[in-house]
C-alpha cells in the first residue's frame, strides 16, 4: 500500500485501487493532487502487474469537487494547461480500463474525473452534479464536451444551467452512468468486472480503447491486427478455445 499527496493506491490481483483519500473534506480534490495525478498515472501504465485500475473515494463518498479554497490556483491556466484538465488528459489517455466505482457525491471536479474514466458503476444513493454556474466559473472545454459526449446535450446543459444534483437512476439514463448497484452488491460488481478484464487480452483491450477513444485510424488498425496474429495472442486465443480451457494471454504493452 501507497499514500501520497490524498491518494491511497493498493494493487491485488492485477487490478490497481486508487482511492481519494480525503474523507473529512468529502474528497476534495487539492491542486497537490490535481498535479500527482498524470505522475501517478505513468507508474501505473509501466506497471506490467497493472492490467485494469479502478477509482473511488474513501468514507463513502466519490468526490464532492475540486478543493475550493484553492480555485484561483487550479483556475490560473488556459483550458489545455490547467491542473484539472492536464489531471483528466492523463486519466482518459490512460492506456489500461479504468472504472470508477462511486458511493454518495460525485460533483464537480469529481464528475470530471468520473468522465474521463472508461466506466462507471454507482451505488443506488450516489448523486451527481456539474456546479460551475454556482461560482461563476466557465467549464473547460474539453470536459464540457466529454459531458455532452456521454450524457448527450441536453442532460450536459441541465448540469451545467441548474448546477443541481440528480439521482444515480436519472444518471444512469442518460448514459452518464453505466451501472447501478445496490450499495452492499458495488464492490462485488465493480471487482468481478475488473477481474474479468484483467483475464482478456490485453493486446485487446488496448486496441479497442484507442479505436473507441478515436486515437487510432486505419493504419493503426491494421498495424493491431497484424500484431495479434504474430505476436501469438491470437493463435493463444483460439487454441485455448479448442482446447476448452481459459487463455494465457502474454502480450504487454511495449
Amino acid at each position: 500500500m501507497e499514500v501520497t499527496d490524498g491518494f491511497e493506491l493498493t494493487i491485488e490481483e492485477h487490478v490497481a485501487t486508487l482511492t481519494l483519500n480525503r474523507p473529512a473534506k468529502r474528497n476534495a480534490v487539492t491542486a497537490a493532487m490535481w498535479r500527482a495525478l498524470p505522475g501517478i498515472l505513468a507508474d501505473l501504465a509501466a506497471d506490467p502487474k497493472v492490467r485494469v485500475l479502478v477509482l473511488t473515494g474513501a468514507g463513502g463518498t466519490f468526490c464532492s469537487g475540486a478543493d475550493i479554497s484553492e480555485i484561483h490556483e487550479l483556475g490560473d491556466k488556459d483550458d489545455d494547461t490547467g491542473l484539472t484538465v492536464v489531471a483528466e488528459h492523463a486519466l482518459v489517455t490512460f492506456a489500461k480500463p479504468v472504472i470508477a466505482m462511486i458511493e454518495g457525491y460525485c460533483v464537480g471536479g469529481g464528475c470530471q474525473l468520473a468522465l474521463a474514466c472508461d466506466l462507471r458503476v454507482a451505488a443506488a444513493g450516489a448523486r451527481f452534479g456539474v456546479t460551475p454556474a454556482k461560482l461563476g466559473i466557465v467549464y473547460p472545454l474539453s470536459s464540457t464536451r466529454r459531458l455532452a459526449e456521454i450524457a448527450g446535450p441536453a442532460t450536459a446543459k441541465l448540469l451545467l444551467f441548474s448546477a443541481e444534483l440528480i439521482t444515480a437512476d436519472h444518471a444512469v439514463r442518460t448514459g452518464l452512468v453505466d451501472e447501478v448497484c445496490p450499495p452492499e452488491e458495488l464492490r462485488e460488481r465493480v471487482y468481478g468486472l475488473a477481474a474479468t478484464m484483467a483475464g482478456r487480452s490485453r493486446l485487446t483491450l488496448t486496441a479497442a480503447k484507442q479505436i473507441i477513444d478515436g486515437r487510432a485510424g486505419e493504419a493503426e488498425v491494421r498495424a493491431w491486427q497484424r500484431e495479434a496474429r504474430e505476436s501469438g495472442e491470437l493463435a493463444e486465443g483460439v487454441r485455448a478455445y479448442r482446447e476448452g480451457r481459459s487463455p494465457g494471454f502474454s502480450w504487454d504493452a511495449k
